[in-house]
């Protein structure tokens, strides 16, 4: 009886004192790994680079009210008869033998160097530009909610790899402990043959245990090892080493009515948010082009300064006026209508469905939430019941009241008990992770909860 006890303390006590030393080197905690996913994720940078776009968007939608100036430096020379005649008189250089009709049919060559400074501005377009930057500054806040929506969605791959690996970590750890504890019953059941005490068929049995459990560390190993790479890319970090994580924990989390968690999902997430931020700006920019078969009113202007030579001296001029326009054959713009009227439509049918959507996503992920909590109470319980009815199998063993078949039956049981009792815990956090992406509210903050 000693000789089974004994090993599985030893193991025990080993265990726990790495537990401890690698506690006590640098880890790398959940928050830290969704720091630096924020940063190094491509999804992030795209997204960034989105709301960029859609700033730019916006200010070149104001630029329309702007007026528009320009400056040219034009230098020419002909003999064209109408060039010459026109460019002389600008130049305030014509004089009476210009009349000549020799001068005029056959002129010589004349350079005109000419600088030029023009205007215009849109005084009034019946609010069809204001209604366009009111659309593109939606389509920034839609912009703004999209990242959002992007930056939650890391953390939830974070969460969901970071916890991955502390449960792989943990199944490795289980399966060490059971190849270790079936070597040391193996021995056991080896004096127990050498002294009589029990079959050769009970070492053979303990022997093939044995194999079985060193499968089981190697299959758990490859799981690590696979938990490690969707880390990495979760983190868009390709070399990031293998490092000491916070071991895995039971936690308790806290439960709501699923209405109040529906109310929250409407009002906290950021996907639902940047639909019904283009859906208005998808409106404004039908408003916008209502507004562009009204009249129009602009104003422009125009100076420059004409002469002989660069340096000379010349003649200016200035032009100015104020222009009311309307389109008469408003085809396209009718057409222009139609397409953004049908763009409206499907938008506004696309965010009704959305948020059915959403609505069903928080309802599972509700049911799921409450499965996982009963699912970790149940294998609670049963490892308990597994744990002690292993430590009965073993002393009936010692004391010659039951078959190696029902030792090793019994750590089977027990072993199983683990697993699922650990896949409890692990189901438990990721459902309660999937609850709060569900509703919006998972945030790096909001995800210390999961630590």
């Amino acid at each position: 009886m000693k000789s089974l006890i004994f090993p599985a303390k030893l193991v025990a006590t080993v265990w726990c004192a790495a537990a401890v030393m690698a506690g006590a080197q640098e880890t790398l905690t959940l928050h830290q790994a969704i720091e630096q996913a924020l940063g190094h994720n491509p999804d992030a940078r795209i997204s960034g680079a989105g709301i960029r776009e859609a700033t730019a968007r916006a200010s070149l939608a104001r630029t329309a009210l702007l007026p528009q100036v320009s400056f040219t430096e034009d230098i020419s020379r002909g003999d064209d008869p109408v060039y010459v005649f026109g460019s002389k008189l600008r130049q305030n250089q014509f004089t009476q033998s210009d009349f000549s009709l020799n001068a005029l049919n056959r002129p010589e060559p004349l350079g005109n160097f000419a600088t030029r400074l023009s205007g215009s501005w849109l005084a009034f377009d019946s609010f069809k530009t204001q209604k366009a930057i009111h659309g593109a500054d939606l389509m920034k806040q839609s912009a703004v909610s999209s990242d959002r929506s992007v930056n939650q969605k890391i953390v939830f791959d974070v969460v969901e790899a970071y916890q991955s690996v502390l449960y792989a970590e943990r199944q490795l750890e289980i399966a060490q402990r059971e190849q270790e504890t079936a070597e040391a019953l193996f021995a056991s059941v080896d004096d127990h043959v050498k002294a009589g005490l029990a079959v050769e068929s009970d070492r053979m049995s303990a022997q093939v245990d044995v194999a079985s459990r060193k499968q089981r560390v190697i299959e758990a190993q490859g799981g690590r090892g696979i938990a490690w790479a969707q880390l990495r890319l979760a983190m868009g970090t390709p070399d990031l080493p293998q490092t000491n994580l916070r071991p895995i924990e039971e936690h308790s989390f806290p439960q709501n009515a699923l209405e109040q968690e529906l109310e929250v999902a409407q009002k906290s997430r950021p996907d639902l948010a940047s639909l019904d931020q283009a859906r208005a700006a998808q409106a404004a920019s039908v408003s916008s082009t209502k507004m562009g078969f009204s009249p129009r009113v602009s104003a422009y202007g125009n100076w420059e300064q004409e002469r002989p030579t660069f340096t000379g001296s010349g003649g200016s001029n200035w032009v100015a006026g104020v222009q009311i326009g309307i389109d008469l054959t408003p085809f396209s713009k009718r057409a222009q209508l139609a397409k953004e009227t049908a763009v409206k439509e499907r938008t506004d049918a696309q965010f009704a469905a959305y948020q059915q959507h959403v609505r069903l996503e928080v309802s599972q992920a509700h049911i799921q939430r409450q499965t996982a909590q009963l699912s970790l109470e149940t294998a609670r319980a049963a490892i308990d019941q597994a744990t002690e009815s292993l430590r009965i199998l073993r002393n009936r063993y010692g004391a010659g009241l039951a078959t190696i078949t029902d030792l090793l039956r019994a750590g089977d049981a027990e072993r199983e008990s683990q697993r699922n009792y650990w896949h409890a815990v692990y189901g438990n956090t990721m459902a309660y992770a999937q609850l709060l992406f569900a509703t919006g509210t998972l945030t790096p903050d909001a995800a210390e909860e999961l630590q």
